[in-house]
């Protein structure tokens, strides 16, 4: 098992920052990517950015050029949340990725938008 801890949600107006991070810890070899999905209210999850072992990232495109995703070796991975929007406004939740098909979630932490 995997277990995934974050923080550094909250709130904050438009325009403003806040970066994510999440800490992994448990069974973490073979863990392939890790990554941020979100959750907004009457919506469904989605991706936000991930990142891979090998340090190829991938970003949704509402939130390319103000997000950056990275990782260290101590297997925390975090959001560097720029230029900040209502609209990203969800719940955000760390994902890691085992191949073929284990994906570990984290317990969310919200990030409130003011406009």
């Amino acid at each position: 098992q995997v277990q995934l801890v974050e923080s550094g949600g909250g709130l904050v107006q438009a325009g403003g920052s806040l970066r994510l991070s999440c800490a992994a810890s448990g069974s973490i070899f073979s863990i392939n990517a890790m990554g941020w999905y979100r959750q907004a209210p009457g919506k469904q999850r989605e991706l936000v950015a991930t990142i891979t072992t090998g340090g190829n990232t991938n970003y949704a495109d509402s939130v390319k050029g103000r997000f950056t995703i990275s990782r260290d070796n101590a297997n925390t991975v975090y959001l560097q949340m720029n230029g900040l929007k209502p609209e990203d406004t969800a719940v955000y939740y760390c994902n890691a990725f085992k191949p073929p098909w284990s994906h570990y979630w984290g317990q969310g932490t919200q990030v409130t938008v003011s406009s």
